[in-house]
């Protein structure tokens, strides 16, 4: 048995070693023919499977059937396709940067600190502002050197700096009040934000007046337990007549005939508790 088997192996490696050459032919073709050659480039990377011809026969160039066969557009491709990306969902919108609102570090319980905290200290100061009647009171303001950011917050508590009183945007600020108040806004579309007309008193000398009740209208609370004034100026460009006819120690109306002929606009915005 021994014997048989060893000849057995003799006769299968004797195959191997005879089958080599055929095997090799087969996986790495012989190099491209010179350059006056019929065969083609893409032939060369690709060949197609050895077929039995005469020794010393030629290659005979033909198209390459890997390249001419068409893309497999078959459900097993899929599978190793890469996956689509899903449609991205819309961002939600942004809120502002620059709005008051009667929360946060602007709500009823805010302090110096948090406002420290939130816009970093070295852009809040604590200062004097204009206050009634032309006096100067204390508060901490928002961007003090910045016209545009500007904010002043007005505290029951001066000492601790806590307890917020009054938010004051005046100036040339752009900050924004809730219900999208802010500087600038013409008497009409104030009416507009409040849903009806809203009353007012005089203007004064220096063409100023302020909201004394807003009748039940939109702005008369706000979300936040916060209250909103408001004081209004006259156009620069109204005439003297016009100014005449709402100046004086009276109670106007917004729709009034003669307050629009003045076309006062938002001058200050007071958020109060």
């Amino acid at each position: 048995m021994m014997v048989v088997s060893l000849g057995v192996r003799a006769s299968l490696a004797g195959a191997l070693f005879i089958g080599l050459p055929g095997i090799a032919a087969a996986q790495f073709p012989p190099p491209a023919p010179p350059a006056n050659s019929s065969s083609s480039s893409v032939q060369d990377r690709w060949p197609d499977p050895p077929k039995p011809s005469p020794r010393g026969a030629a290659p005979t160039a033909g198209p390459s059937k890997r390249q001419a066969a068409p893309a497999n557009t078959s459900a097993g491709d899929d599978a190793s396709a890469p996956a689509k990306a899903a449609p991205s969902k819309p961002a939600a919108p942004r809120t502002p940067a620059n709005v008051v609102a009667c929360n946060g570090v602007f709500s009823k319980d805010s302090t110096h600190l948090k406002l420290a905290i939130k816009f970093d200290s070295r852009n809040v100061a604590f200062d004097d502002v204009d206050g009634p009647d032309g006096s100067k009171i204390k508060a901490s303001v928002l961007y003090p050197g910045d016209p545009k950011r500007r904010l002043e917050v007005v505290w029951n508590n001066d000492a601790a700096r806590t307890d917020v009183s009054v938010i004051s945007i005046n100036g040339k600020s752009q900050w924004t009040a809730p219900k999208g108040l802010k500087l600038g806004l013409p008497i009409a579309a104030l009416q507009k934000l409040n849903g009806k007309p809203f009353k007012l008193g005089g203007f004064t000398a220096d063409g100023s007046s302020s909201v004394t009740g807003w009748d039940g209208g939109a702005l008369s609370s706000l979300p936040g337990g916060c209250k909103v004034g408001i004081r209004l100026s006259v156009d620069s460009k109204a005439s003297p007549d016009a100014r005449s006819a709402v100046s004086g120690d009276k109670e106007l109306s917004s729709n009034d005939p003669n307050v629009l002929a003045a076309k006062p606009s938002v001058a200050e915005i007071l958020i109060g508790y």
